[in-house]
């Protein structure tokens, strides 16, 4: 059994080689480009638009009303696609075989329950071929479009792996501030 000593002098041994050893396979100039891009890459993450909003669905203490098969439902107020809840999903999850997208717009829809607004992330469900039932085109409060990123006419199946449009859920992403 080895004492506290040899174990310290072991480690002390171990990590001098590795050092050495890294020392030699690697350069500075090659370690500081690796370092750098590192960085770079790591602080450019929280820039990319990925959806986090399935996990954020509130509609467990939410109110609702209407039918989540009708366009004239209170959460496509902005919503322009395929509704997944007649396709074989629901207001807030994709059908088997679709996967949502990372990457959604956003509306802003008064909830006649509470007469509350709510902030909704639309996520188009890619990966099979489009249903093509309940189609819905709503667009109310909208603007001219000068950002198209912003627009809901566009497909957003990008990260996913296929780019096939299926059908579009709703989510609440929560309470509309009044500023």
């Amino acid at each position: 059994m080895m004492g506290s000593q040899e174990i310290l002098r072991w480690l002390d041994d171990f990590t001098q080689k590795s050092s050495r050893g890294l020392a030699q396979r690697s350069s500075r100039r090659h370690f500081m480009g690796r370092l750098g891009a590192l960085l770079v890459g790591a602080s450019a993450l929280p820039l990319l638009p990925v959806a986090r909003v399935f996990a954020a669905d509130q509609t467990d203490t939410l109110k609702e009303m209407g039918d989540p098969k009708s366009c004239d439902y209170w959460r496509y107020c902005a919503l322009g696609g395929t509704l997944c809840t007649c396709c074989g999903g629901s207001v807030t999850t994709c059908p088997p075989g679709a996967e949502p997208s990372p990457i959604s717009w956003i509306g802003t829809c008064r909830n006649p329950a509470d007469g509350k607004d709510y902030l909704i992330s639309y996520n188009d469900c890619c990966g099979k071929a489009v249903c093509n039932r309940c189609y819905c085109h709503r667009s109310e409060r909208d603007l001219p479009v000068y950002a198209p990123s912003k627009a809901n006419d566009i497909l957003w199946c990008f990260g996913t792996q296929s780019h096939a449009y299926h059908c579009t859920v709703a989510v609440v992403m929560g309470e509309a501030s009044a500023a």
